[in-house]
């Protein structure tokens, strides 16, 4: 049998959480508040999570559920939690890469993510950030020319909206940020995206991800958003195999979860819980 790929460490003792369990709500988290300071142990190929410290701990990481989640209960079978990775990639000018999923995948069709994906077994969590980058944005990052830092965790099901139907698929995805030394533009001159992952990308500055990172579900309108905001965002879109520039709508990136099962193109809510981290992270 497989080894757990999140490991939980219970008043000491290790427990895998299964698919229809919560993993904040095993850490003693309450659904609809946080984030929650988590000790994590970043080891190959599995992620430990504790709510105390504990010998092998490399960071200390807030831990954050998205709302409408945990279910009471899930009909399914006995597997247990995944782990997923994101790479939050900062140009040396203080933007960050945000990826359009295509609307054909299986999963979060036409969301704006970082890119990411699935933790390989055996696989260092930052070589797995790095390999997804490359695979969905044809970035690869020389040695020695920029450095990361673990940001914080997202407990993710899929679908979102327990009205929508039961979650298929259940991951603790890891933000981590990874800061090149090379321009927007630099980086922009390399990119390459994988069109059956991705339709179109963009790179956000400071403002514009604050006013994003100010949306929440289940809320009308955003909070707080600056006077200045512009109407549209730069942005390139692919098409038939081409690339396109595109004047993104900032109204479409301020959108939240819709109460109905649909595709519409918004930012994720973990993705909005990373900028944030991000922003905190840039005002430090």
């Amino acid at each position: 049998m497989a080894a757990a790929r999140v490991q939980l460490l219970l008043s000491g003792r290790p427990e895998s959480p299964s698919f229809a369990q919560s993993v904040c709500g095993l850490l003693g988290a309450r659904s609809g508040l946080g984030p929650w300071p988590t000790h994590c142990g970043l080891k190959r190929g599995q992620l430990v999570l504790s709510d105390r410290p504990f010998p092998s701990a490399s960071a200390r990481l807030p831990l954050q559920v998205g709302k409408g989640w945990p279910a009471p209960s899930l009909q399914r079978p006995p597997f247990c939690v995944d782990l997923g990775v994101a790479v939050i990639l900062q140009s040396s000018d203080q933007t960050v890469l945000l990826t359009r999923r295509t609307r054909t995948l299986n999963v979060s069709p036409n969301l704006w993510v970082p890119p990411g994906g699935h933790v390989e077994p055996n696989e260092e969590l930052l070589e797995g950030g790095l390999r997804e980058l490359w695979e969905e944005s044809g970035l690869q990052l020389p040695q020695g020319q920029f450095s990361w830092t673990p940001l914080g965790l997202w407990e993710s099901a899929y679908p979102p909206r327990l009205s929508w139907s039961l979650p298929k698929y259940h991951h603790i995805i890891l933000y981590l940020l990874v800061i090149s030394q090379e321009t927007q533009q630099q980086l922009q001159a390399r990119i390459q995206p994988n069109p059956r992952e991705v339709s179109a990308f963009m790179w956000l500055g400071p403002d514009v991800a604050a006013a994003v990172a100010a949306t929440e579900d289940e809320t009308e309108t955003p909070r707080h958003l600056p006077p200045d905001l512009p109407p549209s965002v730069p942005a390139v879109e692919l098409e038939d195999g081409r690339a396109r520039p595109l004047a993104l709508p900032t109204s479409t990136l301020l959108r939240t979860t819709p109460a109905t099962p649909e595709s519409a193109e918004r930012v994720s809510t973990g993705t909005k819980f990373a900028l944030r981290l991000w922003l905190q992270h840039l005002g430090r």
